[in-house]
């Protein structure tokens, strides 16, 4: 197997391992920015929760578009 060939299989195995990564990333900047504006403005604890709540939809709405990518990029198995 040539390296070039090898290439897009690295790249799919790329793409699935940061799947892993979408929601908690999502959900830490929710906290991060919650947590900030909440110090910042004294409002504590509901830009906390508001954004967290954001956070959680956020990551999912974008994990379950990569898994969605991932399905339809899928070839079918041949015969």
């Amino acid at each position: 197997m040539s390296p070039k060939s090898r290439l897009p299989d690295l790249a799919r195995l790329a793409e699935l391992s940061s799947i892993a990564l979408i929601l908690p990333a999502s959900i830490a900047v929710g906290l991060f920015f919650g947590y900030f504006l909440d110090r910042r403005l004294g409002t504590e604890p509901w830009l906390l929760l508001i954004f967290l709540v954001l956070g959680i939809a956020s990551g999912l709405i974008s994990l379950f578009r990569a898994i969605r990518k991932q399905w339809k990029d899928e070839e079918p198995p041949e015969d």
